[in-house]
């Protein structure tokens, strides 16, 4: 859940190099000069990254988790939890280790997305827990490029979905980022459910009560940037 991305690491550029103007061809009789060609317009220069990781290793994305979210939780009788490394504090929030991938950061709108790359969670997850139902959601993997949460769904210990999308991450109230020591930290991003996680849930749970939509919380992620 979330995402993320200066002077950080290598500030990359990514400049497209102007191309040169062609010379007219050589002159007709008569005396005549050659046409002149009209000249060409470099080429504009592609967007150059604020910042730029590329292979994460460390920090992390925690959601602070909305009270819609776990409002619907306790009515239903599950129960939320951490898996692997995941951890949830007694505020309700849920903090997920980053362990791989790469981030671009942009200047807000010079380049849409202005945040792209993928960035891994391995080993850690949130669990939904009612009865004799467990339902795992883990190694998560954010795309700011696309805006959506991928993961691995099991259920009662099996796997029953790779790569299902479950949360949508909307950029709108997105803070601008900020930098602390070898920190780059991006809070703001709206993470709700998509419509194939809450059917998933429903079906899973016997219930009607997800949504596509449904607010499940805000994402701050922090990265390494040593």
């Amino acid at each position: 859940m979330s995402i993320k991305l200066p002077v950080i690491a290598a500030l990359s550029a990514l400049a497209l190099g102007a191309s040169a103007c062609g010379s007219g061809g050589g002159g007709g009789g008569g005396g005549q000069q050659p046409a002149q060609q009209p000249a060409q317009e470099p080429q504009s220069q592609a967007p150059t990254p604020v910042a730029e990781v590329s292979d994460l290793s460390g920090e992390s994305t925690a959601v602070t988790l909305d009270e819609k979210f776990t409002g619907a939780l306790e009515e239903l009788k599950v129960t939320p939890g951490p898996v692997g490394d995941a951890k949830i504090s007694e505020k309700g929030v849920a903090t997920f280790p980053i362990t791989g991938g790469e981030v671009k950061y942009f200047e807000p709108g010079s380049v849409n997305p202005f945040v792209q790359g993928e960035i891994m969670h391995e080993g850690s997850g949130l669990s939904l827990e009612a009865g004799k139902t467990k339902v795992e959601l883990e190694d998560f993997v954010v795309n700011p490029g696309n805006s959506k949460l991928t993961a691995t769904v099991s259920a009662n210990g099996e796997v029953a979905a790779e790569d299902a999308e479950l949360f949508f991450l909307d950029g709108t109230n997105l803070k601008p980022l900020k930098t602390k020591g070898n920190q780059a930290i991006l809070a703001g991003t709206d993470v709700t459910l998509t419509e194939d996680a809450a059917e998933l849930l429903n079906t899973t749970f016997e219930v009607d009560a997800f949504e596509k939509g449904l607010p499940i919380g805000e994402a701050k992620i922090t990265l390494d940037t040593k």
